[in-house]
């Protein structure tokens, strides 16, 4: 009912800029796009999708899962369906069907979740300064926003510093110390992957893959007639998504879109224009993803109880 009732209140929300600033020309932009647009949208989200889930099988491999690249992508995109939950817990389902389909405990895959995650984090803060750099004018608020996903990239990736935060946690509240044992426990298989190999092969598929949506970002906007450059759309894209998910909302919810249309109004963009932007680009990633990952979920489910 939350979910729903958050999904409600951006709709609401959009739709009514959309109103103020008049139907006809918000319409009028959304009949700019064509079929062939679309499609082009939706295939450089299937780019990130795909490059990430390799991603996730090259991590799955160093920590030791036993399986392969089909079922491990097929994990991988169908979590996809569980993106719009608080933080995006739901995507830890993943964890189940692996503990089901080869008997491992929850914190022995953990660190997998982790170093996904802390991959997307910091290929997405240094993809956002690369493009700062060539972009005409900066955004205000992005240099904390990279230092805090970078920092976070950091922590996530260093078992010393993650087993300290974890016990330094425990003593704070003095509870469930199980729990917290089993955490620590997680914490230190992070260091199977100090690899250079691996790392550098995950941080290159991050960079591809949102580079990907953010250069569809900027190809969306160019057919609307809102050209800011390349650059500045994928700086525009990556900070909106940054920021929407650092409000710890459903898929950041709300957080994203009003980033990305207030970016887009400081360079001179219309509302007209940057609210059917953001609602289209939105649709062919977060959207399209779930739609993608509610296809899956139910093949990784009923495969996961077979095993």
């Amino acid at each position: 009912m939350l979910l729903i009732g958050l999904i409600g209140l951006v709709g609401l929300g959009l739709a009514g800029l959309a109103s103020a600033t008049g139907w006809a020309e918000t319409w009028a932009q959304i009949t700019r796009l064509n079929a062939g647009l679309v499609a082009g949208l939706l295939a450089l989200s299937l780019v990130n999708y795909g490059l990430r889930s390799v991603r996730w099988h090259v991590f799955a491999r160093r920590l030791g899962v036993p399986l392969g690249l089909g079922v491990n992508a097929l994990h991988f995109i169908g979590g996809f369906a569980m993106s719009v939950t608080p933080g995006r817990v739901g995507e830890l389902v993943r964890m189940r069907w692996i503990k089901r389909e080869t008997g491992w405990a929850v914190e022995r895959s953990a660190p997998l979740v982790l170093m996904d995650r802390a991959s997307d984090l910091a290929a997405m803060a240094l993809l956002l300064a690369i493009t700062l750099l060539f972009a005409t004018g900066g955004i205000k608020g992005a240099a904390p926003v990279v230092i805090l996903a970078l920092g976070a990239a950091y922590v996530a990736t260093r078992p010393v510093l993650l087993t300290g935060l974890i016990t330094l946690v425990y003593r704070l509240l003095g509870r469930a110390p199980r729990v917290f044992a089993r955490a620590r426990a997680a914490a230190r298989l992070v260091a199977r992957f100090s690899h250079g190999p691996t790392l550098l092969l995950g941080l290159l598929a991050g960079l591809a893959g949102w580079a990907a949506e953010g250069y569809a970002f900027h190809l969306l906007l160019v057919a609307m007639g809102a050209d800011i450059g390349a650059a500045k759309a994928i700086a525009i894209f990556l900070f909106a998504t940054l920021a929407g998910g650092l409000t710890g909302a459903p898929g950041g919810l709300g957080g994203a879109e009003a980033a990305m249309v207030g970016l887009l109004a400081l360079e001179g963009i219309p509302l007209e224009t940057s609210i059917p932007a953001t609602a289209v680009i939105r649709l062919t990633t977060l959207w399209f993803a779930i739609a993608v990952g509610l296809a899956i979920f139910p093949i990784a489910e009923r495969r996961s109880k077979r095993a």
